[in-house]
């Protein structure tokens, strides 16, 4: 079986793995598993009012997961896949996400190893793989010296860049950047308008 083939199962049981990324690494489960998204707070030591972000292999497969609009489409189009995170309302299928909320965080990895397993499980429910309030992990290394004996497998996708994803919130108007990250907000003016705020 092939590290790809291993981590799908172990998420379609329920578990949590750590997976790579363009920016950081993170902890990835089936996001319609409550014990599942309840086991990466655990692991986390995340508060619950911090909800998770789920991670797609493309705009298709987030469709009945999140509401876009015409900003978010135009953001995805111009930065995905990539180092960007867009916040919109839910959409018609629920998950175990939000927990609370009715908004989430939504991104298309640009990273092969991540983008094979969405291919296989679909979008994941998925936070920086570190204890809360601690530095992401770069390296599997990385992840397995800090958390390897909760996550049941660390898939390995060589060095991530370490810097974590810029996260915009569209569920506004204007559009609203939450988090500076790898694509800059001046960047982003082009397609959100003139009356862009930082968060």
């Amino acid at each position: 079986m092939s590290d790809v083939a291993a981590a799908a199962a172990a998420i379609a049981s329920a578990e949590v793995v750590a997976l790579p990324t363009d920016t950081v690494y993170g902890l990835a489960c089936d996001p319609r598993s409550a014990g599942a998204v309840d086991r990466i707070y655990a692991i986390k030591q995340r508060p619950g009012d911090l909800e998770l972000t789920l991670l797609a292999a493309s705009v298709a497969d987030l469709e009945a997961l999140v509401a876009f609009n015409e900003a978010a489409r135009l953001l995805a189009r111009a930065f995905w896949p990539g180092g960007l995170s867009i916040v919109l309302p839910v959409g018609e299928e629920r998950l175990a996400i939000p927990r609370m909320g009715a908004t989430l965080s939504s991104r298309v990895p640009r990273h092969e190893t991540a983008l094979a397993l969405l291919r296989v499980t679909g979008p994941l429910a998925t936070t920086s793989a570190n204890r809360h309030g601690r530095l992401p992990a770069r390296t599997a290394a990385e992840v397995r010296e800090r958390l390897g004996v909760d996550v049941a497998l660390v898939l390995d996708g060589g060095p991530a860049a370490g810097e974590a994803s810029t996260i915009i919130d569209c569920t506004i108007h204007p559009a609203r950047v939450l988090r500076e990250g790898p694509i800059p907000s001046d960047l982003l003016l082009a397609y959100v308008g003139q009356n862009h705020e930082r968060g």
